[in-house]
């Protein structure tokens, strides 16, 4: 409440007051003094100010509640459009970065452009150059002026063309398509024959025996503490149920479970388990690991004929023997295919060392792709060139799953390798179990087709030839069934690579003389 009105009221009350007092004396009914109900009013009045005082504090306050609350509100706006900003701050700086990258690919392709075309450019000048001396020179000979000599020469040109150049380039499509698959199956083929690898398909085993269900106690220790203590130093889960004789690890990391398989191993014989002694062999058993992973680095590079590799790379290719895809140990797999890279390149003339550096190092990104973002190839490629790796080493990690552009004849081996080590029958546990299955079903397509006599699906499922029935199908017919088939292939089944489809039709024409 204002004080202009509060004063007011005051002013009332003491007024209301006064003339009630003046009034009550002329009609001679009261007993008392006047200045004791002159002191009575003055009190009155003072505890009617006082309430008005109190209840005008009270109406600030709830005014200033009430701004506060507002107040609040506000803020809390302003830091929600704040966050947002920041959000949109952030989108805008990605935004960026990704337009500027792509400026960078541009300008190098311009820059590439560029020399393509100065050398083009110097290329046709000689070649005028030189046409215009052979011109000079065919004037001198044949004694025909410039016109004449260009008549006939376009005429004889043309007519040629019309004949001969539709079947001289088909003839030699199909004779230089014919050599290109020839020396391409003969240096994979070869390259393969070379290395027979004993290639074996591992598994990680995640259960620790134990000597008695007595153990299992032990293990979990009071209240829990000693399992709690193990599972927080080796970052693992330790699943303890009813099956006898067995207690399960189980981790996302197979480097980390190993380390807390061997440490459990080493606490049940031990026998003393506790939080402390939980620590330190942990602890021994990491730095143990650890010399061993590094052991199998340089063991496998040494096998592989790769030397020269950084201590950080040989540890991460250590890490790959405890690594598996599709059941296909990922080491055991990269000294696969560095020696097929080597031999691939050998038969073409390239450096042997530098393609088995290629296809060793390819998969080094699946020994850190928990820990960093992004795809096994990104992930190897950056780690490659980190520790000083060349373009071609770099690029072949990069691109061997065709995820860029291959720059490097290397990447293409590397590539090649890789498809012949992982599609192979046996190689991977996967494939060897869906092997007969797979030719059961790609035999099962071909039979649908209406006019087929028999069907053998042969090399591991990557060729399938069907025999028909020659007076139900002709050729053209067997050339459509042939793209039916492999359209069918494509719908209905799931493979690695390509199929090729063969359609066969024969007729035999016999005669008998009696």
């Amino acid at each position: 409440m204002p004080p202009e009105y509060l004063y007011a009221l005051i002013a009332l009350i003491v007024g209301t007051a006064i003339g009630y007092f003046i009034d009550f004396l002329l009609k001679g009914k009261s007993h008392r003094t006047a200045a004791e109900l002159l002191s009575d009013a003055q009190k009155h009045a003072e505890e009617l100010k006082r309430n008005a005082e109190l209840d005008a504090k009270e109406e600030l306050f709830q005014r200033k509640d009430r701004l506060d609350k507002e107040l609040e509100k506000i803020r809390q706006e302003a830091r929600n459009q704040e966050r947002q900003l920041d959000k949109r701050e952030n989108t805008l700086n990605e935004l960026e970065n990704g337009l500027k990258k792509r400026e960078r690919m541009v300008e190098q392709l311009q820059q590439k452009l560029g020399d393509r075309g100065k050398v083009l450019e110097t290329r046709e000048r000689e070649l005028d150059r030189m046409l215009a001396e052979e011109q000079e020179e065919l004037f001198k000979i044949s004694g025909l002026s410039k016109s004449e000599a260009e008549s006939r020469l376009l005429d004889r040109v043309e007519k040629q063309l019309k004949n001969e150049t539709g079947g001289l380039i088909l003839k030699y499509q199909q004779e230089v398509k014919a050599d290109q698959e020839k020396f391409a199956r003969e240096i994979i083929g070869m390259a393969v024959q070379r290395y027979a690898s004993t290639h074996t398909s591992e598994t990680t085993v995640s259960t620790v025996d134990i000597p008695s269900d007595e153990m299992k106690g032990r293990i979990i220790g009071r209240e829990g503490r000693n399992i709690r203590a193990f599972e927080k130093e080796t970052g693992v889960d330790v699943i303890v149920d009813d099956t006898p004789g067995v207690v399960v690890v189980s981790a996302f990391d197979t480097v980390r479970r190993e380390i807390a398989k061997i440490a459990l191993n080493k606490l049940i014989q031990d026998g003393r388990i506790h939080p402390a002694r939980i620590e330190e062999i942990v602890k021994e058993t990491r730095a143990e690991m650890d010399e061993r992973i590094m052991q199998l680095g340089r063991e496998a590079a040494e096998e592989a004929g790769v030397p020269g590799l950084h201590d950080k790379l040989l540890y991460l290719m250590g890490r790959l023997n405890f690594r598996v895809s599709y059941s296909q140990n990922v080491l055991r797999h990269s000294i696969e295919v560095a020696h097929l890279t080597g031999m691939m390149a050998e038969q073409l003339g390239l450096d042997a060392d530098l393609a088995r550096r290629c296809g060793f190092t390819h998969d080094i990104g699946k020994a850190a792709d928990h820990e960093m973002e992004g795809g096994h190839p990104a992930i190897g490629a950056e780690l490659l060139k980190r520790y000083g790796e060349g373009p071609e080493v770099v690029h072949a990690a990069a691109g061997h799953h065709d995820d860029i552009r291959p720059e490097y004849l290397y990447t293409v081996l590397t590539a090649a390798a890789d498809a012949c080590s992982a599609s192979r029958p046996g190689s991977r546990r996967e494939t060897l179990e869906k092997y007969i299955k797979r030719l059961e079903e790609l035999e099962a397509i071909a039979c649908g087709f209406p006019g087929v006599n028999e069907v053998y699906a042969i090399q591991a499922g990557r060729e399938v030839r069907v025999i028909v029935d020659p007076r139900q199908i002709n050729d053209r017919a067997a050339a459509k069934m042939a793209r039916d088939i492999a359209q069918a292939v494509e719908e209905n089944m799931t493979y690695p690579g390509e199929v090729k489809v063969v359609v066969m039709r024969e007729i035999r024409t016999v005669g008998i003389a009696r």
